[in-house]
């Protein structure tokens, strides 16, 4: 892609007044949400499109759960940390790639901005979950008997908030009876 098709592509996607040269072969894209950044090379050979997502004090627990998703989800975008701020970030030769790439290399970058922390919230919580199961599966108890043991923590108050009304502690039961009914058959046994 030539600067000019970089322009042209940024000019379909956004408005002309949110994108600004910032220097030859940089443009920033100043969204009411974001703030895009678009870089050639200095020899005009690599394009790299980033977006700030969330400052590293706010991830710090989620990094994991980062890397997973640039193996499992992330497609041709990536998660990348930099000056204590996780980006999502594209690479790419700027010499093979076409419009539809690069206007879908956005998109995604966009979409993972958007989702923030939601995600990785996410799989942190499938990955706990799982570990539940596990465990009870280990110590032979069922689905039921598991669920049982959840109902029996919150209504002790060792789980949920103290203050949570009867109406939230059980939308927060169906919840977890939801996830647990949705893995426990695919979580297995691990050997000790």
């Amino acid at each position: 892609m030539t600067p000019e098709e970089i322009v042209g592509t940024l000019t379909k996607l956004f408005s002309s007044k949110e994108i600004k040269a910032i220097a030859p072969g940089s443009w920033q894209v100043e969204s009411p949400s974001f703030r895009l950044l678009v870089l050639l090379s200095e020899d005009n050979t690599g394009l790299r499109i980033l977006l700030p997502i969330v400052p590293l004090t706010q991830a710090q627990p989620f990094l994991a759960q980062f890397l997973e998703a640039n193996f499992d989800d992330t497609q041709e975008v990536r998660y990348a940390l930099f000056d204590s701020v996780i980006w999502a970030v594209y690479q790419h030769n700027s010499q093979t790639l076409v419009s539809e790439d690069f206007a879908s290399a956005i998109s995604r970058i966009v979409s993972l901005y958007q989702a923030g922390l939601d995600n990785v919230f996410n799989r942190l919580i499938e990955t706990r979950i799982r570990q539940i199961i596990q465990t009870a599966k280990q110590q032979g108890q069922s689905l039921q008997g598991t669920m049982q043991n959840l109902e029996r923590f919150y209504a002790e108050g060792l789980l949920g908030d103290n203050n949570q009304t009867a109406q939230d502690r059980e939308q927060v039961l169906t919840a977890w009876q939801s996830q647990l009914q949705r893995l426990w058959n695919e979580v297995e046994i691990k050997p000790e």
